[in-house]
């Protein structure tokens, strides 16, 4: 029985730091289309999911003082979709504001820390 635990424990470890060697997810590419400062965000990130545990689960445009003016949540891990691009339609940007920032997540390390410009066309 103490075996099944051992063998148990060390599984779960494994997991995890393989979950934290994927590191932060990143984006790849951002491109913006507006009309009347409403925006469609087109935006590409790489991150190494591994799964459930550990994925790209978001990312976000931020005004240059860091408000959130959009978010797009990712629902499920893109194993084998790397890199991939996901749109976001809607965004309104205030006048004023010629780039944002696009802002990634994932779901062991939280928000990036680079950040892509974006210039509103």
């Amino acid at each position: 029985m103490m075996r099944k635990a051992t063998v148990a424990a060390l599984s779960t470890a494994l997991m995890q730091a393989a979950a934290l060697q994927a590191g932060e997810a990143e984006v790849v590419s951002a491109h913006a289309q507006c009309q009347q400062r409403v925006c469609r965000f087109e935006v590409t990130l790489r991150h190494e999911d591994t799964g459930w545990d550990h994925y790209a689960n978001r990312w976000q445009v931020l005004s240059p003082d860091g408000e959130v003016l959009g978010t797009r949540e990712l629902l499920h891990p893109h194993v084998q979709e790397q890199p991939f691009t996901r749109s976001l339609t809607g965004v309104a940007v205030p006048e004023g504001i010629n780039e944002v920032l696009i802002r990634a997540r994932d779901s062991v390390h939280g928000e990036a820390k680079p950040r892509v410009k974006v210039i509103i066309p």
